[in-house]
């Protein structure tokens, strides 16, 4: 994009695009959807960005080297969403969530939703189909304007981002579950897909059991917007869910990997909402905590303060990367016993049963490199 500024406008035209987007999960749920889709048509005519390279760059160089595909699942930074509903007028759109992430980047979560509301606004009839998560009043909010919306309950259980209405400011009510504004202004709209434990109801009342390869409640969620989007796109969820059940480890994320003699799963945790639905997952006597403040982490860290490290009371935790200091304050106040080893090689030398690794994004690629999974 140096050398061809206009690389992006160049290049999305002549696909059939999916994007997805959202604070956490788009990875996962954009290697659910490109699986989905594989499942249903040749392989070689589908191109993704499934790594996680979601920005200009990233997107405009997956579709630079795949020439000839004409299928472009896209994983899509929530920043980036409106030059690529201008540019490359999606089909399909899939808005996951919206939370506190990278605070120094994007302080105020709102200006992001309405980012996405004006250029579906803008977009008008040509718009896209959008998949969104009815759960979380700023997606509601920024989707409404699409003329086409297609909601899916996720039983979303991560609350905290989302106490005021978009539209008005006034505190959200929640009753049995469902978020409403006391002014009337905007109510959770009724969902046409629906998680039930960890099933997904379709529009007709079918159920599916989606049995993922990926752990947790979350990775539910995010198979059953892939799973409507894949229908948005003409696959039945039959041969949908057979393509998402061979995803295992997407970019890394579950995967296992060997540090010298200790084995290590990895967790990928990037915020307070990601934290709460990761460290339920760790179920190892030993827990590494990796923390770092790099650009792609973010550089504020008071988030920790929001995190329940009080739920690894009684493990042994290690603290490590270069923000491990900052993490053992909060592990202290946690009354969290734990020792502190910055190095990230040498925290996960030498234990001679599996562990369990939570990492922000930084130190999550290295261990990926250390062990072997890139």
């Amino acid at each position: 994009m140096k050398l061809a500024p206009d690389a992006l406008a160049n290049l999305l035209p002549g696909h059939t695009i999916a994007s997805v987007s959202g604070t956490n999960g788009k990875t996962t749920t954009t290697h659910l959807l490109a699986a989905a889709v594989r499942a249903a048509i040749a392989p070689e005519r589908v191109v993704t960005n499934a790594d996680g390279a979601n920005l200009h760059y990233g997107i405009a160089s997956a579709l630079a080297v795949a020439p000839g595909r004409d299928v472009a699942i896209l994983e899509t930074d929530e920043r980036v969403v409106p030059d690529v509903v201008r540019l490359g007028r999606p089909a399909v759109l899939v808005l996951l969530n919206f939370s506190r992430d990278q605070m120094d980047r994007n302080h105020e979560i709102k200006s992001l939703g309405r980012g996405w509301r004006q250029a579906l606004e803008r977009a008008g009839a040509d718009g896209p189909v959008v998949i969104a998560n009815a759960d979380d009043p700023l997606v509601t909010w920024a989707a409404s304007s699409a003329p086409k919306v297609v909601w899916v309950d996720t039983a979303t259980s991560w609350t905290q981002d989302a106490s005021l209405c978009p539209e008005c400011g006034t505190m959200l009510t929640r009753t049995d579950g469902r978020w409403a504004c006391p002014t009337g202004d905007l109510v959770q709209p009724e969902a046409t897909w629906r998680v039930d434990g960890g099933a997904v109801i379709d529009p007709a009342g079918t159920r599916w059991e989606l049995d993922l390869q990926v752990p947790g409640s979350f990775n539910v969620s995010n198979g059953a917007c892939a799973l409507a989007a894949a229908a948005e796109l003409g696959i039945d969820p039959e041969t949908a869910i057979r393509g998402m059940r061979t995803i295992t480890s997407p970019a890394g994320r579950y995967a296992t990997a060997h540090f010298g003699s200790t084995t290590a799963r990895l967790l990928l945790a990037k915020n307070p909402a990601g934290w709460a639905e990761a460290l339920p997952l760790t179920t190892r006597g030993t827990v590494v905590l990796a923390i770092d403040s790099a650009a792609a982490d973010g550089r504020d860290v008071s988030w920790l303060w929001d995190v329940e490290y009080e739920q690894l009371a009684g493990r042994h935790v290690v603290a490590t990367g270069p923000r491990a200091q900052d993490l053992s304050v909060r592990l202290l106040y946690a009354e969290v016993e734990h020792s502190v080893v910055p190095d990230l090689a040498a925290a996960l030398a030498g234990h001679p049963d599996p562990v369990d690794v939570v990492a922000t994004y930084t130190p999550f690629q290295r261990l990926r490199k250390l062990g072997g999974l890139t």
